[in-house]
């Protein structure tokens, strides 16, 4: 049965206490909607959404979604996966498990109860790309067998479950492959450059740049980001993406230091570490696509995110 997007829904959220998902939850919950936000703690916390606790329209389950869900929701958010090499890769069976397992426990639910459903993909699925910047129908170039596999090639074959669904069962579903998005509530420890350099200049400590610091990255800011999922969710059922949501805008890692350095005041010393294993030398997408079918692109520029990023931090660490 076809529903009314524009009415009041009912909204599950995997992976809702994380970083993205909180951010998510808030603009959902401030839309009007009912959200029902699904977390096992791997790497989300209680802090991201301690301040909703006793709304009349925030429901919290603590779940796994390696494991089925049996609820009544009219859309699915399914953010559920440690994104960060620190994380992914502390566990890396378990980060599989979580796209594979969750992305089919996901598809189950929303194939039974009639939900649309949006898979939060990554930019990861381009590996260290070959074309540049990257398109949606670029295939990419993974390491199948890498450090960094569990994550890259769990969210391939998650990617591919949600359109065998959609051939397979008419589910109407939504992916967007998100690039590199900081914010307030990042994880300070999760090994992300934004959060690893604001963090090591707040506390005066070295900055750690991996390889020469050539190496290229695109940052969005969440609410950006989120603007961006949400606009995908209630698309004509028709638009599928793939779709690249991030920020075209292009920094060197040296370009992102001595930025964070400036606004922070810090002494910091810039030291260089050895490149991790299969790390992406650039990354960039491009956005024509959703720009296209979504009329969305990015307003928050590097300087105004970081300085609201900076901020977060540095009462985080009370510096």
């Amino acid at each position: 049965m076809s529903r009314n997007y524009s009415e009041r829904k009912r909204i599950l959220v995997t992976g809702g206490a994380g970083f993205l998902g909180s951010h998510l939850i808030d603009r959902l919950l401030q839309a009007g909607h009912d959200v029902l936000c699904v977390d096992n703690f791997f790497t989300g916390t209680r802090d991201n959404i301690a301040h909703l606790r006793g709304h009349e329209r925030f429901e919290f389950m603590r779940h796994d979604v390696t494991f089925p869900l049996f609820v009544e929701v009219d859309q699915i958010y399914n953010l559920a996966c440690p994104a960060s090499p620190v994380h992914y890769q502390h566990d890396p069976v378990q980060t599989t498990k979580t796209s594979v397992h969750g992305a089919i426990n996901m598809l189950g639910l929303a194939k039974r109860v009639g939900a649309r459903i949006l898979q939060a993909s990554t930019s990861e699925v381009y590996g260290d790309p070959t074309v540049h910047p990257q398109t949606e129908d670029y295939w990419g170039n993974v390491n199948p067998i890498g450090s960094r596999s569990c994550y890259d090639e769990g969210k391939r074959c998650a990617e591919t479950l949600f359109f065998d669904y959609h051939r397979q069962h008419g589910l109407e579903i939504k992916v967007v492959r998100i690039f590199n998005t900081y914010g307030p509530r990042m994880h300070p420890n999760d090994g992300r450059v934004v959060s690893n350099f604001i963090v090591q200049a707040l506390k005066g400590e070295p900055i750690t740049i991996y390889g020469d610091g050539r190496q290229t990255r695109s940052f969005c800011y969440v609410d950006d980001l989120v603007r961006g999922m949400i606009a995908m969710m209630n698309s004509p059922a028709e638009v599928t993406g793939p779709f690249n949501i991030g920020n075209p805008s292009e920094f060197t890692m040296l370009g992102l230091a001595e930025k964070v350095i400036a606004l922070t005041g810090s002494k910091s010393p810039l030291i260089n570490l050895p490149l991790p294993a299969d790390d992406p030398k650039q990354r960039r997408p491009d956005i024509a696509r959703a720009n296209q079918y979504l009329g969305w692109e990015p307003k928050i520029g590097l300087d105004e995110g970081l300085a609201h990023t900076t901020a977060y931090f540095r009462e985080l660490l009370a510096l």
